[in-house]
């Protein structure tokens, strides 16, 4: 695929970019950070700037071939080397490679006294002599107050302040500067987000005992990008970002097709079954198929020797799921072992609605499905109001679907509760419905197509049939042992 062709690279813009390599940042800022400039990253403690700034110097040396340098006020080089360790970054190998320079001048804030005219000689001594040993294209300084703890001459403060931004500037490196977040400004001193070509904001929070993260470029001189907020996590490989909703819908539409997995169910959508690349979702009440249909999808979908990713966010492990299926003639069990099927289970309530949305999608990542199931989505309500919800879904199945990933989606119906299903139901392609008649003392269960874009599709209300025999879709209309298929009927 030519950098052209992929959905993830934006228009470049004329300004010089250099690419962060921190998965999603160089998305929403159409190529990375100003090239040759500094850029201020500000946060409240615990919002990941050090993590970014040692990141985008990490990354930079390996994989872009730019050697930079680290001058922290707050932490040692043996401990920062240990710390980022953590997140697979080693830092004591770049080091010893002569790829990356730690330049500590650790010193407590309440040490730093005002005594004379404040100068930042010493300082830009020391980095110059780095960037010269290391022929560093890249800088990062942090965090910048405790350089300027306890100084009240202002005027000294942004004589200094403005030195050092031009001197970085003078230098043609590309810097990230960290700042702590003031009362009423992005910074303490309110003076370095005016001197600085690009300004990221780091916020993290904690609503209703769920930890959430958010990262926002407040401004960028010479360069368009999104100025809305986007989720980000600090995991085991650093930090990565979620930008989906900052690219529109411009994936190409597929007119190929793809079995359901259920043969009258396929004859009910024009012969053919789903689009490739859409987005199912099959609503119903619980104990009427839904899982089943979303099994019978997955085993058709790994039949044809594709690999299926089956996301379980109700109470059952992977292996009850193989169990249960069996009982409707679906075995999943020689998929798995095949590794085209992936089940991979876990409870909505037990992360953030941001580690759910970083966790697939880098499952999808490793795993590269051609198709993803998530059963169901309903308990997603329990940790995020419907906006957020909404918001997490539509990256998630926009993110697929720019992928050409089919997705089927299935809901729990409560009742007359169908607030879950009303947040994404716009995003659907295909929705299927399936309920009972509380007056039917068969308790038969009822499918019908409510939707299904771009293709011919009958609309009207079938029986869902299954037994361990396997599952069947059957005309109310039909004669017989009710097992006729739908095939044949007006639309």
């Amino acid at each position: 695929m030519s950098e052209k062709d992929d959905p993830d690279v934006l228009p470049a813009d004329a300004l010089a970019k250099a690419r962060t390599g921190i998965v999603g940042l160089d998305e929403i800022t159409q190529g990375g950070l100003p090239a040759g400039r500094p850029t201020l990253v500000c946060g409240g403690p615990g919002s990941g700037k050090t993590v970014l700034a040692m990141e985008f110097l990490v990354r930079g040396a390996s994989e872009f071939g730019e050697p930079g340098a680290f001058v922290s006020f707050e932490e040692s080089r043996d401990d920062l080397c240990t710390n980022f360790q953590s997140l697979g970054f080693d830092t004591t190998r770049h080091i010893q490679e002569k790829r990356l320079a730690i330049v500590d001048f650790v010193v407590a804030r309440a040490e730093v006294v005002e005594t004379g005219d404040f100068s930042l000689d010493g300082l830009l001594l020391r980095l110059e002599q780095s960037i010269t040993q290391l022929g560093a294209k890249r800088v990062a300084i942090d965090t910048i107050e405790t350089l300027f703890a306890n100084l009240t001459d202002t005027q000294a403060l942004r004589r200094e302040l403005g030195r050092l931004f031009r001197w970085l500037r003078d230098r043609g490196v590309t810097a990230i500067v960290t700042a702590e977040r003031g009362e009423g400004a992005l910074t303490q001193h309110g003076i370095e987000e005016y001197v600085s070509d690009c300004v990221m904001l780091l916020d993290h929070r904690v609503a209703e005992g769920v930890s959430k993260r958010r990262l926002r470029v407040v401004k960028y001189r010479g360069s368009a990008h999104s100025a809305d907020e986007f989720p980000f996590l600090i995991g085991a490989t650093g930090i990565t970002v979620m930008p989906v909703s900052s690219v529109g819908p411009t994936h190409e539409a597929c007119t190929e097709r793809v079995s359901t997995g259920v043969k009258h169910l396929d004859a009910m959508l024009g012969g053919k079954g789903y689009y490739r690349g859409s987005n199912i979702l099959v609503s119903g009440a619980a104990g009427l198929g839904k899982s089943s249909l979303a099994a019978a999808f997955a085993a058709a979908t790994s039949a044809r020797g594709e690999r299926c990713l089956y996301l379980s966010f109700e109470e059952e492990s992977s292996t009850q799921l193989i169990r249960n299926m069996r009982s409707v003639g679906i075995d999943l069990g020689p998929e798995v072992a095949r590794d085209l099927l992936r089940i991979h289970a876990v409870r909505p309530t037990l992360f953030g609605l941001e580690e759910h949305l970083v966790a697939i999608t880098c499952m999808v990542d490793a795993f590269k499905p051609h198709v993803v199931v998530m059963d169901p989505i309903t308990d997603f309500m329990l940790v995020g109001s419907r906006l957020e919800i909404r918001s997490m879904l539509t990256r998630v199945l926009n993110y697929l679907q720019r992928r050409q990933i089919t997705t089927l989606v299935t809901h729990l119906r409560h009742g007359g509760d169908n607030e879950s299903e009303n947040t994404i139901s716009s995003l659907i392609d295909t929705l299927i419905v399936i309920t009972s008649d509380p007056k039917d003392l068969s308790h038969r269960r009822l499918l019908r197509i409510v939707k299904s874009r771009g293709m011919d599709h009958l609309r009207q209300t079938h029986e869902l049939a299954m037994s361990k025999h396997g599952i069947s879709v059957n005309s109310l209309t039909a004669k017989g042992d009710g097992n006729s298929p739908a095939a044949g009927e007006g639309k």
